[in-house]
Formats: C-alpha cells, structure tokens, sequence
C-alpha cells in the first residue's frame, strides 16, 4: 500500500513544523515548499524542521509564482495539501499592506488553482484566522459570525477563505478551512507577544534586560497550543465531506494575564518589569476574541487538551532553558 502524501506551505513555521511531525507520526511521505534562500541558510530558516530535515522532501517555490507552484503539485501529486505559508504577524500587516494583501491573497489563489488543474483529488487545507472576525458582534465566535478583520492581516485570510470555498463550491475541489484562534508554543516567533513575553522573563532572570515593553495589556484573546490545533488540520482534511470549522479552546485571558503568569512562573512580580508603551498598539486594536469549538467537537471529535496555564508553563521553561536557566 502507497504511503499518502502530503504537501505543506510554510513548513519550517510554527505549525508547519507541528504538522510535519504529526503527519510523520501517521507514515505520510511529507513535503515542504521553501524559498530557495532557506536551502542555502538552513540552520537559520530552517531550524525548526532540523530534527527531522532527513525525512522530508523540501521543494523551492514561490507562492507569488503560479508556475513553480504549478510544478511542485504536479511532480508531487499530492493526496494532502495543507495551505499554511502567509505574511502572519499582525503587526507587520500594518506597516506594509501591500506585500501582506499580495503575499496572502495571490499565493491562496496560485495554490488553489495549481491544485484544481495538476491535482484536482487532492485535498485542500487553508489556514484561516481569528483575526478575521476582528471587531466581532458576537462573543464567542462561531462559523456563523459576521467577518469585520482590522487589519490587512485580516482582510487577507477572509480573501483567502473566501477563495477556498469558491474552489469548493465551484470546482469541487475537497477544500476546508480552519478559522484557528491564537495558538502558541515554545516555536513560537519572538515577535508575538506570548512568545516576547516568554523570551523577555528568561532575559531577565538571565540579567539581561530589565525590562519588557508591551502595548495593550488589555486585549484578550483565546490561547491554546499549537500541536493541539495541529491535529484538528488533519481530522478536517480526512473528513468526508469539506467543511469550515473554528479551533479554539473557549477561554479568553488578557495580555497582563499571560504576563502575570509568565513572571510568576518564574519566581517574579511583573509589576516590578513590565512598562504599557502605547508606541506598540495596533491603530485598530482588537479588544476581545474567544472561539466557540462546539462544532469541531461533535462533527471532528476534537477538542483542546492543553491549558492555559499548562500553556505558559510551557513557553516560559522552554526559553528559560535556551537562556541557560536549569530550575530545579
């Protein structure tokens, strides 16, 4: 019997890293698509994927260019295709939208039509976000809220959702998307806050900064674990029939929670480090998402299992040991 295949955009990211090792797990045969930079730099872009770099089968393209594409599915012929490579940090979307909207919008588009013509059964996963409910009407968010994305981060992943039920609904591609709320892990970027407040507390128990400088401590967002997350992809792609489902633990907890925790677990008072700098507020902040995974949990039989508190435990020990912090 033929090992089943799958083809991942954004590989060597947070998730892609999870879900390479998932589908390893399970005896796919996994393929990555990278920049032909990070072949030649691979121990700085491709670090989290290092471990297991021997097992995969990496592939240079662009997802601004529809013919590289183009190749890569039509020489891998995938079974699997999991769409998680975009311009992802939120901040950065406002200071260039332009590249964010091209990057986002026309690589979910060259994806899905390389699929479409070189791999018409293959199916079809695209990483949808919270961020496009944005200012939401509703608490908590489910399929069926009204998108109001306030950022060009945002607007892009509902370009990108829409696009991915066009090719459903039109094409008949198996095309579903997960509209995944926050979801962290020690892999995590350092630009984002969890991951910055992660690496700041190791810094400092480390002696080496004094101080962590945050935006709004009062933003709440729904926080899980990335590997947990990782799962749902797959249970969503196997499913029979294609379909949109929200990923998310149901719990919100605000910046300053995550912060207090984060020093706390570290044996400090964050009150005594952490200083609000209005400089880092988004122009149009988003004040509260939380996710409603209920029906994930009856058509996917999924749910999170780790918690919030498990969560930060987590990140913080893990940067404290790359700081060269043993606990005891």
């Amino acid at each position: 019997m033929n090992r089943r295949k799958a083809l991942i955009t954004g590989i060597n990211g947070q998730d892609g890293s999870y879900l390479a090792e998932f589908l390893l797990a399970k005896d796919y045969e996994v393929h990555g698509i990278v920049r032909r930079v990070a072949l030649e730099d691979p121990e700085h872009r491709l670090d989290r994927i290092l471990p297991i770099r021997s097992k995969l089968a990496l592939h240079t393209g662009s997802l601004e260019s529809l013919s590289s594409l183009y190749r890569i599915v039509r020489l891998v012929n995938p079974d699997e295709c999991y769409h998680l490579a975009a311009q992802s940090f939120v901040g950065h979307s406002f200071e260039d939208e332009f590249s964010t909207l091209n990057t986002n919008i026309n690589g979910t588009h060259n994806m899905l039509a390389a699929i479409r013509d070189a791999a018409p059964e293959c199916r079809f996963y695209f990483a949808g976000s919270s961020e496009m409910f944005g200012r939401a009407e509703e608490v908590p968010q489910t399929e069926r809220t009204r998108f109001h994305p306030r950022s060009a981060y945002g607007i892009s992943k509902v370009a990108g959702f829409e696009l991915t039920r066009n090719y459903r609904e039109g094409y008949g591609l198996h095309a579903s998307s997960g509209l995944f709320f926050n979801h962290e892990s020690p892999r995590r970027a350092r630009e984002f806050v969890t991951r910055k407040i992660t690496s700041g507390v190791a810094a400092i128990v480390a002696g080496k900064q004094k101080e962590l400088r945050l935006g709004n401590l009062e933003a709440y967002r729904d926080w899980g674990y990335a590997p947990d997350f990782v799962e749902a992809m797959w249970l969503m792609v196997n499913r029979k029939e294609p379909d949109d489902f929200v990923i998310a633990t149901g719990e919100t907890h605000s910046v300053r929670e995550f912060a207090e925790m984060a020093f706390k677990i570290a044996g400090l008072n964050y009150l005594d480090h952490v200083a609000m700098d209005r400089a880092l507020y988004r122009p149009a902040e988003v004040d509260q998402l939380r996710g409603d995974y209920e029906k994930a949990r009856r058509q996917l039989g999924w749910r999170p299992k780790t918690s919030f508190e498990s969560l930060v435990q987590l990140m913080v020990e893990s940067d404290l040991r790359a700081a060269g912090i043993e606990r005891t």
